[in-house]
């Protein structure tokens, strides 16, 4: 249980960094059109839509945490059933 916890903590933070350099650099590499935004804000609609209040961010969080907990306990299985 302890090598599953050391597993989870590293995958934590290794999840949450590489999110916030991904994040960082992308805004790096963004030029704003602001001609282009201008022209288009005309055929805007008027009207607000919220369509979620719950981040994309936590889904993919658990999905991924999820993904590495099979992946971690995946092998210890394999080899339980080969010794059989």
């Amino acid at each position: 249980m302890k090598k599953y916890m050391m597993f989870a903590i590293s995958f934590i933070v290794l999840f949450l960094l590489f999110q916030v350099l991904s994040g960082l650099f992308l805004t790096l590499l963004y030029t704003p059109d602001i001609q282009e935004a201008w022209n288009s804000s005309a055929s805007l609609s008027q009207e607000t839509v919220i369509k979620s209040s719950r981040s994309p961010f936590l889904l993919t969080f658990i999905l991924a945490f999820l993904s590495a907990t099979i992946a971690y306990f995946i092998p210890k299985k394999m080899t339980k059933n080969s010794t059989h």
